[in-house]
């Protein structure tokens, strides 16, 4: 679906735009999607919106092929956001140990409190963080937009993948234009 509408309690959850992220081999810039989620939080912010700035500082316990389960260290700093976020004393902070946003931090009461029924998702990864938290915020309940230009993952293959196939089923997909020419309306 196009992004048509917003609702008037509408969030923006900016993941994993931290310190140790966004010098990762990229498919993408990473300067165009900071850019575009600085300026997603200018405008949000200027229009009194709820902002969610999320970092990850570990991962579930559970095996996977992968490995890597339970607790990781982080070198200094790596879990830091970025300073392009200009983090605000009113700025919701979420460090996830998990994959998604939503999974064992309260981020659902805390956006239910501020009676909040839509978020905006941008970040890093497309596939793992950005998805895992557009998942869990539809199946909470939340309608969810989804910017694809503002949201990038180490492989271009699984950044296409979630945009061809799951993220239309649980939201609307766009750009940054089209969130910020409706926040304009």
């Amino acid at each position: 679906m196009p992004i048509t509408t917003l609702d008037p309690k509408t969030a923006l959850i900016v993941v994993d735009l931290q310190a140790g992220i966004v010098t990762l081999p990229l498919a993408h810039p990473v300067t165009g999607i900071v850019d575009r989620s600085a300026e997603l939080l200018r405008v949000f912010r200027d229009r009194g919106l709820p902002v969610v700035l999320v970092n990850v500082a570990g991962a579930p316990s559970g095996r996977t092929d992968q490995g890597r389960p339970g607790t990781r260290s982080f070198p200094e700093g790596w879990t830091d956001l970025i300073p392009e976020l200009d983090r605000q004393p009113e700025d919701i902070l979420v460090t996830k140990h998990a994959r998604s946003a939503f999974t064992g931090t309260g981020l659902v009461d805390r956006l239910r409190a501020l009676d909040v029924t839509q978020v905006v998702v941008t970040g890093i990864a497309t596939g793992s963080g950005v998805e895992s938290t557009a998942r869990d915020a539809h199946e909470q309940g939340f309608h969810v937009t989804l910017p694809v230009d503002a949201m990038t993952d180490r492989d271009l293959s699984t950044h296409e993948h979630s945009v061809a196939n799951v993220f239309p089923r649980i939201a609307e997909v766009g750009s940054t234009q089209d969130v910020l020419d409706v926040l304009a309306k």
